[in-house]
């Protein structure tokens, strides 16, 4: 039953973001993306179109409130201007998932949004891109240039922040259900998902 009210709930957060590209994004300014002074910029893509229908909604979680970054459609990347140092980001859809991140003034760093198969619908998990050109998830690799060349930048709109305003209850109620899981995981678990400060270019 528990399982039964969480869909719920996802799906209500969610409500009217259907379709490949979020209508509460506008495309473009990506040519003007760069660290803020002072600032570290993360750059959250999309590059698989695998549960496409289904949008996904990243946080840089904080209290007494999260922060929203935006709405990351399949095909779509999002800059976000993030204080230096350390950070932990929240996706969400039909569940939440979480990625530490240590980030260092000037750099920019870049994630994954992956979907993979969920109970409702497509669910999402935040993968580090390394600068490592062993690394599965490599800045050095052709696929992440392959995602960089196939991704189109979007930034916010006034519709987005009123559409996160409207669900953040929901948003939180969810955040601390999933925070459970995410406490309780080993630390060799949660290395895994851990964007380092030397990541950044």
């Amino acid at each position: 039953m528990q399982n039964l009210f969480r869909g719920i709930a996802g799906f209500v957060a969610l409500a009217g973001l259907a379709g490949c590209q979020s209508s509460l994004m506008v495309k473009g300014g990506g040519e003007a993306h760069a660290p803020a002074p002072g600032k570290a910029m993360v750059v959250f893509m999309r590059p698989s179109s695998f549960g496409g229908a289904i949008q996904s909604s990243v946080y840089d979680t904080a209290e007494p409130e999260d922060r929203f970054i935006g709405i990351v459609s399949a095909g779509t990347k999002l800059a976000y201007q993030a204080e230096p140092g350390d950070h932990l980001f929240m996706v969400q859809a039909e569940n939440a998932d979480f990625m530490i991140a240590h980030l260092d003034a000037g750099k920019t760093y870049y994630v994954d949004v992956k979907p993979r198969i969920g109970v409702w619908k497509a669910r999402f998990s935040l993968i580090p891109i390394h600068d490592d050109p062993t690394a599965e998830y490599s800045l050095r690799s052709e696929a992440f240039a392959k995602w960089n060349r196939d991704t189109d930048w979007v930034t916010l709109t006034p519709e987005a922040e009123q559409w996160y305003r409207s669900h953040a209850a929901d948003i939180r109620t969810k955040k601390l259900d999933y925070i459970k899981k995410w406490d309780a995981m080993l630390p060799a678990d949660k290395a895994v998902l851990t964007l380092h400060a030397k990541d950044g270019l």
